[in-house]
């Protein structure tokens, strides 16, 4: 009886003690020498790039820049068209300047193919004798070839612009060559194959009638013919040019 009455004396008197006691969580608090007061941090303090070790394979790429691109040339180097005629093909090359005083051209055509007739070395001349030549290639020339009966295919061009003095002398006038009015033919080739050469066909037989009525119809389209008679240095070829004569056409 008495240790029952002691033990509830004992447990009135823990009860009491709790309940004076100051209030204080019951969540546990973590001892210093068995866990570290601040807490870890999960955030990387540096940044996770990687660094480039020396001597390493890898290399960083730049952006690629574009280079600017070259001007380009403002004449073309594409035949076609010149003069503002389809049947003239050639090239525009402009002004061309002369190494003695009174040679040069201006606005000046390089042509490759004349109404359907090749030349066989283009030939650089201006435009008021390039429609003068494609004039005579379609008219006279047409006609003074039909004993031939064949087109002629191509024209064997000996010379064009040149600039010099007339027949290389010394002191002597410019050329037209020297002015771009001038073109100088050796031989007429046809599409059968013939072929009519003034040194060779010259005062001779059908060829050599056909050659005298082609330097007969270049008279007067042209200012100035010369062929095999005029002298010894027109004996292989036609001269033609577009020079302007006071009594008219010059033809020998």
């Amino acid at each position: 009886m008495r240790v029952k009455t002691g033990l509830l004396a004992l447990l009135v008197t823990v009860t009491m003690a709790q309940a004076n006691a100051p209030y204080t969580s019951l969540r546990p608090v973590a001892r210093e020498d068995v866990f570290p007061v601040a807490l870890p941090t999960f955030a990387p303090d540096r940044s996770l790039r990687p660094m480039l070790r020396p001597g390493s394979a890898y290399v960083a790429k730049r952006p690629s820049v574009k280079e600017p691109e070259a001007p380009k040339r403002a004449t073309s180097t594409r035949v076609g068209r010149v003069c503002g005629d389809r049947k003239i093909q050639g090239l525009e090359i402009g002004n061309v300047p002369g190494k003695l005083p009174g040679c040069g051209i201006r606005n000046a055509v390089k042509v490759y193919e004349v109404a359907g007739v090749k030349l066989s070395t283009p030939a650089s001349m201006n435009c008021d004798t390039a429609k003068t030549f494609r004039s005579w290639v379609e008219g006279g020339m047409a006609r003074a070839v039909r004993p031939m009966r064949s087109e002629v295919e191509e024209l064997k061009i000996v010379a064009g612009y040149s600039c010099r003095t007339r027949n290389h002398k010394p002191g002597a006038k410019i050329s037209e060559h020297g002015k771009g009015k001038a073109i100088d033919i050796a031989e007429f080739r046809f599409e059968n194959g013939e072929v009519i050469s003034l040194i060779e066909h010259w005062g001779s037989g059908r060829k050599g009638r056909v050659l005298r009525d082609l330097h007969k119809s270049a008279c007067g389209p042209f200012g100035t013919v010369l062929g095999p008679e005029s002298d010894r240095h027109h004996r292989d070829h036609f001269h033609f040019d577009t020079a302007n004569h006071r009594g008219g056409a010059y033809c020998r």
